[in-house]
């Protein structure tokens, strides 16, 4: 039953690759590290921001290119340190990430974040982020990203 293949599915990508133990272990800021590490930053401006990296193997999906997951956390992560190009004190709060797909990166192929804020306000930022292979210019992902930007006391 399709109910069945959906459980399954699941529960098979969730098996373990490591012991719990060691998995628990890890520090809370592995996840940023996992996705960030090779990450070049190429250019930094008031409200904007560009990085580029060679797409590594551990970032990509069964299909062999870059995870959708992957994508959306580098639209987080360099989407947020864009706001303090802005003046922000905070990288914020996730309101909303809306992500287009449009073609596929693949291991060892160069590509570009781009982070250009459009608007940085007292409570609320927003910006749009775009993943471009470096060699053809060609669009990987477009996104735009809201954040509020609240004090970091008030997180």
């Amino acid at each position: 039953m399709a109910l069945d293949s959906a459980k399954r599915s699941l529960e098979a990508a969730a098996e373990e690759i490591l012991p719990t133990p060691a998995l628990d272990a890890l520090p809370s800021k592995f996840y940023d590290a996992f996705i960030l590490h090779g990450l070049r930053v190429d250019l930094v401006e008031p409200g904007h921001l560009l990085c580029s990296m060679t797409v590594p193997p551990r970032l990509l999906n069964t299909g062999n290119f870059l995870h959708g997951g992957a994508t959306a956390s580098l639209v987080d992560l360099v989407g947020s340190a864009a706001f303090y190009t802005a003046g922000a004190q905070s990288r914020g709060v996730p309101m909303e990430i809306g992500i287009s797909y449009l073609d596929a990166a693949f291991a060892n192929e160069e590509i570009e974040i781009e982070a250009k804020i459009l608007r940085a306000g007292k409570a609320v930022g927003v910006v749009n982020v775009e993943l471009r292979k470096k060699k053809t210019r060609k669009i990987v992902a477009n996104a735009r990203y809201t954040k509020y930007l609240a004090p970091s006391s008030n997180l």
